[in-house]
């Protein structure tokens, strides 16, 4: 069991956790054999952030902190499969639907099943490679060189992660039915004006949160200040989007050598995270 293999040996907070395997034969006498996982109450991102697709009725949706939080989780899950196990780990499947969400929200990414092992110990992606024959995986986010019978390399799960994170942001899919005639996840995340291409799902959601804080604030902001907290609030906002889209283009370019390294994606998505909780922090001081 590939799945088995790749997950007995690793230990990170942001994987999916293996309880036990189990082994039996079922109602037609064929062999059956499972794994049991670690119950994770809230689903997974797929059905977040696509709800309707999936039949969901969440109350409320992800706000801009949960998706940073959730993005860094990813992120870190791939940087220890990648940077920090004794023989490196490729994914091969990351896509929304394999990120499990736990009762505080903490992302955990699991299926392992087309998990490739990388057994040159080089620190170089391009020599950390194996033959992608047969290689399978979703639509939408397998890497362009795979496709082309390239090699299976550390910068595929970058790729695919890429996508991923603009999909969080932007509330679609790379497969949604307006991709065509040329048109991709990434040249849309292109667009000049990143407030025209954001789920309106995370606007909403921010707004609703801001006009709770109003009305539980007691407002008392001093001439001096000259500051508004809304102008404040949506500057911080739009600028940390623009900063996300930017790192998501930049690990889903179809050049394998400008993408980033996962352990870089982390320190650019945390100083992303929080810079922005820094300005939230500094705006409730205004308005106290």
């Amino acid at each position: 069991m590939d799945e088995c293999k790749a997950l007995k040996s690793i230990r990170h907070r942001n994987l999916l956790k293996i309880i036990t395997v189990c082994s039996s034969v079922d109602h037609q006498g064929n062999d059956f054999k499972g794994l049991v996982f670690e119950f994770m109450s809230n689903g997974n991102l797929d059905q977040w952030l696509h709800p309707r697709d999936n039949g969901q009725c969440h109350t409320k949706s992800l706000n801009i902190i949960q998706r940073l939080n959730i993005a860094i989780d990813v992120a870190s899950a791939m940087d220890y499969l990648h940077h920090h196990c004794q023989t490196t780990i490729v994914h091969c499947d990351l896509k929304p639907s394999n990120v499990l969400l736990d009762d505080d929200m903490t992302a955990h990414v699991g299926d392992f099943g087309l998990a490739k092992f990388l057994f040159d110990a080089s620190n170089n992606p391009f020599n950390n490679q194996t033959i992608s024959a047969g290689l399978k995986g979703s639509i939408g986010y397998i890497p362009p060189e795979y496709g082309m019978g390239g090699q299976v390399s550390t910068l595929g799960d970058v790729f695919s992660y890429g996508i991923l994170l603009l999909e969080m942001f932007t509330g679609k899919r790379p497969t949604d039915e307006i991709f065509k005639d040329g048109l991709t996840i990434h040249k849309f995340a292109l667009s000049e004006n990143v407030m025209d291409i954001v789920d309106s799902s995370l606007l909403l959601v921010e707004e609703e949160e801001e006009e709770e804080e109003d009305e539980n604030e007691v407002e008392e902001i001093a001439i001096i200040h000259n500051d508004d907290p809304q102008r404040i609030s949506r500057s911080a906002r739009e600028d940390c989007l623009v900063s996300v889209m930017r790192i998501g283009l930049s690990c889903c370019t179809s050049l394998q050598k400008e993408r980033m390294a996962m352990n870089v994606v982390v320190n650019k998505m945390l100083a992303v995270r929080d810079t922005l909780l820094d300005l939230k922090k500094r705006n409730q001081r205004i308005i106290k």
